[in-house]
Order: C-alpha cells, then sequence, then structure tokens
C-alpha cells in the first residue's frame, strides 16, 4: 500500500470548497487526466453517492468507479475508488483558517500485480499529480471574483 498525502491552502469559504470537491462532475474543469465524470445516483451527494470517471493513463482511457464512504459537510468526504489494478481509499479534508480554507488529502493506494514492486514510484507520481490536481482546483477557485 503507498500513501499519497498532501494540502493547499485556498482562498475560498470553506462550504464553497467543500461542494465544489464533493461534487466530482466538477473535477474535469481543474484535473487535465480526467476527460469525464458522471453522477450515477439520484439525489444530493452524500454516504452512497456513486460516480463514474474516465482517466487518461499511459495515454489510454480508464474507468474508475467512485463511490462515498463518509460525508461530513464541510468539513470531511470519504471515498472508495476501484480501477483496473488497483483500488484507492481516501478523504478530503476542509478547515477554515484566516483567509480561506486549508483543504487536504490523504489517499491509500493498493495496487495488485507485478505493479506492487513500483510502489515507491506509484508514491512519488502520486504525490506529485495530487498536488497537481488540487493547485489547479484552487487556482480555479481563486479565481473567480469575490468569495460567495
Amino acid at each position: 500500500m503507498t500513501r499519497v498525502r498532501g494540502s493547499v491552502e485556498i482562498a475560498r469559504p470553506v462550504e464553497e470548497v467543500f461542494d465544489f470537491v464533493a461534487d466530482l462532475r466538477n473535477e474535469v474543469r481543474y484535473n487535465p487526466r480526467m476527460t469525464d465524470s458522471v453522477k450515477l445516483t439520484e439525489g444530493p451527494i452524500g454516504v452512497g453517492t456513486r460516480f463514474r470517471a474516465t482517466v487518461l493513463s499511459h495515454g489510454r482511457s480508464l474507468p474508475v468507479a467512485i463511490e462515498c464512504t463518509g460525508f461530513d459537510r464541510p468539513h470531511r468526504m470519504s471515498s472508495h475508488s476501484v480501477m483496473t489494478g488497483a483500488e484507492v481509499d481516501g478523504v478530503v479534508r476542509c478547515r477554515s483558517v484566516p483567509g480561506g480554507t486549508r483543504f487536504s488529502w490523504d489517499w491509500d493506494v493498493s495496487v495488485a500485480g507485478p505493479a506492487k514492486l513500483a510502489a515507491p514510484v506509484i508514491g512519488w507520481l502520486g504525490r506529485r499529480q495530487e498536488r497537481a490536481i488540487w493547485t489547479g482546483m484552487q487556482n480555479l477557485l481563486e479565481s473567480q471574483g469575490e468569495p460567495s
């Protein structure tokens, strides 16, 4: 298992950051590797909400099934993601700080088969990719003018 975690500060209110990130359909707006994200379940986002996403990995489209496994608006959302060769259990947290929100992520990545041997490299790449993804979200949210 490989752990990938980090945080960024976002100059937006905690509720705004949480609601934006909890709706995984928004991720295509700031994650260049995600090409599609569809909400599969009816109703508001919460425990049991499922999404289907498509990400680019090594030039191929890879389907990802994502389920919300914990939900405490506007502070914490956990999820379980399944894709070919890997499963990810993780949590994102939002905490109010002066000037905005501290947004953090913490993923446990389990890989199958020969990829297990590459766990240190997967961890290093994962940390870089996640930092770029969440910095992209930070830039998008902060570019939207005055906080709501």
